[in-house]
């Protein structure tokens, strides 16, 4: 008898078990309560869906702690030392003079220090430390901080402020510098003050009052402070109107990428639905008219212009890390998966082929159609006249010290924690992310996996003692028979694409969920662009497989007018580097002959954004079509429309990710 009773005592306890593990797949997480543990939206401002979690919470691994340390040992870890716009001495923002003042310093800082804030490194944290004790000290009695700079009727330019209130954010968060909110709240008590007449009057500023929201929603959440809602009504009426159903205030890449999300973020103070509907239709509209391409953003390489909507039209790498950014901050304040999804197309698809494998130089303009990268003036085939399409560690000022902040923003929303004191996994890469769940336990929660070049994603879960918390789990809107295991146990309900999956259980030290993610071959058909054909495998889109030829050229002869050196930078460590196409580009898809895949070794330096070392390559079939070539501007002509000839010869074609291709084919034209 006892055996019988101990088999009946160990199949009532897994009974109890699995009963209290409770598993839902929902829209959003439940925001009837507020995280007990980090600071989010306080009334009146609606409830947040996600809560970032301090800089720092969150570590990379892998593939993404790859390109953070490339980042950090390249470019961005070390224009402190090699841009004339970095120089301390007479340097505005440290207080020792009037040079240098606008945004560089700011970009460059914001990426840097929070680079520095995840990889734990003294050096780059001591340096990060000595820009922002100098901005703290050029703070005056009326708030205002920093360099003076103003237009011809007496309006104050704001936009570099709004990028270090950010700085300073992760600088709060990072070590507690009480010194911080007195600072914040001195200089929104200025603006507060600042005229209508003269508040957000410049172009770039006026184009961008979104960034300020976002911040000020930040500091009042942290003080209660009941001025500040009203001064976001302010800034709301300044701010440039993103609101309109078919037009928008401008048509500068980065201004769409960041401006877009204002009414959003109004919306939060507000509670106006229309506000919020306003983003997604800017969101939808410019896609519409621009972005029938693939990688997540719009052809504007400048601006976006009637007529200029082919996939050779580019977009700013700073566009890039700004729409990423952006995504990550409507994903918290709506809740909705999409834009999880849309950052991991920009992150996967567009961000890593804008650089350099080594991160030591990047480009200004990058296009899903890129098959030249030399230093010649393309104007007006794109939007601006420069070298814009070389690997030019100065290709421009801005792409030049903002880029740096793509990665860290990235990583520091890979987890958030929810509402209801739970923790979610949105955007998925390798990380482990310590944060307080349940009735205040710490907690570790390891992610391990090579996603998106794999099709699972493995939680481990590391606790003291058992823990009550719901964890949730993006199912994207790609991924058709998703599925979770608990401790290796299948949870029983069916992943709908693009809700949550919601793992309500006492977590205990050790216990493992896989996330699994079938990823299938599709295509995309664009159809204001020629019918177009793009083939995508999960969230990769793949790109024709183009030898490429690098050819290192002068960065100071390739240099544009605003590429300052400091007078002892070593140029030659610096290179620029010219990419040609060493095989033929021009190839129209077979559509309807199979693609198979081909897994490669995972590349022992951990980078799989290069032609050498990405881990899936796949076969297709082709045909050349002989009148597509480079245009009379020097551009990747545009798609070729069905009257122009295929050859009749099917040939072997290589597809590869789009992120490892710098030379890219990602939308074809269709050989039938």
């Amino acid at each position: 008898m006892k055996p019988i009773r101990f088999v009946i005592l160990l199949f009532s306890a897994a009974f109890a078990a699995c009963s209290a593990e409770r598993f839902d797949i929902v829209d959003r997480p439940d925001i009837a309560s507020r995280n007990a543990y980090y600071p989010s939206n306080r009334a009146p401002l609606q409830p947040q869906y996600f809560v970032k979690l301090p800089v720092g919470a969150v570590r990379p691994a892998g593939w993404i702690a790859r390109q953070l340390r490339l980042q950090a040992d390249g470019l961005a870890g070390n224009l402190g030392r090699i841009s004339q716009w970095l120089e301390k001495d007479r340097n505005a923002w440290l207080g020792r003079g009037d040079s240098n003042g606008w945004e560089e310093v700011p970009y460059w800082l914001r990426g840097y220090a929070a680079t520095a804030y995840i990889l734990g490194d003294r050096a780059m944290t001591d340096e990060a430390r000595s820009w922002i004790e100098g901005i703290l000290s050029t703070q005056r009695p009326d708030g205002w901080f920093g360099p003076v700079l103003t237009n011809e009727r007496g309006s104050r330019d704001l936009l570099a402020n709004m990028v270090v209130c950010w700085i300073m954010q992760d600088y709060y968060d990072y070590t507690g510098d009480e010194r911080v909110i007195a600072f914040l709240t001195s200089y929104y008590k200025w603006l507060a003050a600042c005229p209508d007449e003269l508040f957000l009057k410049h172009y770039w500023d006026n184009s961008r009052g979104g960034d300020m929201m976002w911040t000020l929603a930040w500091l009042y959440n942290r003080t209660g402070d009941e001025s500040l809602p009203e001064l976001a009504r302010k800034i709301h009426r300044n701010t440039a109107d993103w609101t309109k159903p078919t037009q928008l205030p401008n048509w500068h890449v980065v201004n769409i990428a960041q401006g877009f999300r204002e009414p959003a973020e109004w919306w939060m103070f507000s509670g106006d639905r229309k506000a919020l509907h306003a983003t997604y239709n800017v969101f939808s509209f410019i896609r519409r008219a621009f972005g029938q391409v693939p990688g997540g953003m719009f052809g504007a390489d400048e601006n976006a212009r009637i007529g200029f909507f082919d996939p050779r039209q580019g977009s700013e790498t700073c566009s890039f890390v700004e729409q990423m950014l952006s995504d990550n901050i409507l994903l918290q304040v709506t809740g909705d998966p999409a834009w999880a999804e849309n950052c991991e197309d920009v992150a996967f698809n567009s961000y890593p082929a804008a650089l350099m494998p080594d991160y030591k130089a990047l480009r200004y303009l990058t296009c899903p159609n890129h098959v030249v990268s030399d230093s010649r003036n393309h104007n007006p085939g794109v939007d601006n006249s420069g070298p814009f399409l070389a690997m030019n560690p100065f290709s421009s000022r801005c792409c030049q010290h903002n880029h740096g902040m793509g990665w860290p923003y990235y990583i520091q929303h890979l987890v958030m924690a929810t509402p209801d004191n739970g923790a979610a996994a949105l955007v998925y890469s390798a990380c482990t992310a310590t944060l307080k769940v349940g009735d205040g336990r710490q907690v570790t929660i390891t992610e391990s996996g090579n996603y998106p070049f794999e099709e699972q994603v493995r939680f481990t879960v590391n606790t003291d003692g058992g823990v009550s918390f719901p964890l949730y789990l993006r199912i994207p809107t790609w991924c058709d028979g998703a599925s979770v295991y608990v401790n290796g146990h299948e949870a029983k309900g069916t992943c709908t694409p693009g809700k949550y999956a919601k793992i309500a259980r006492e977590w205990q030290d050790g216990d493992e969920v896989v996330l699994c993610l079938p990823m299938k071959l599709s295509q995309r058909t664009w159809q204001v662009n020629q019918n177009g054909v793009t083939v995508d495998y999960g969230p990769l889109t793949l790109s024709l497989k183009i030898d490429e030829e690098y050819r290192r050229v002068d960065s100071r002869a390739t240099a544009i007018s605003d590429s300052k050196w400091q007078a002892d930078a070593d140029v030659a460590q610096w290179p620029s580097y010219e990419i040609h196409a060493a095989s033929p580009w021009n190839y129209a898809l077979v559509s309807g002959a199979p693609i198979t895949l081909q897994r490669r070794e995972w590349p022992a330096d951990d980078n799989p954004f290069t032609l050498e070392s990405v881990p899936l390559e796949f076969s297709a079939k082709g045909r050349l079509v002989p009148d597509w070539t480079i245009d009379q501007y020097g551009l990747t002509g545009v798609l070729p429309g069905p009257w122009a000839e295929r050859s009749d010869t099917v040939s072997d074609i290589k597809l590869v990710p789009m992120g490892a291709a710098r030379l890219r084919i990602s939308v074809f034209p269709p050989a039938e």
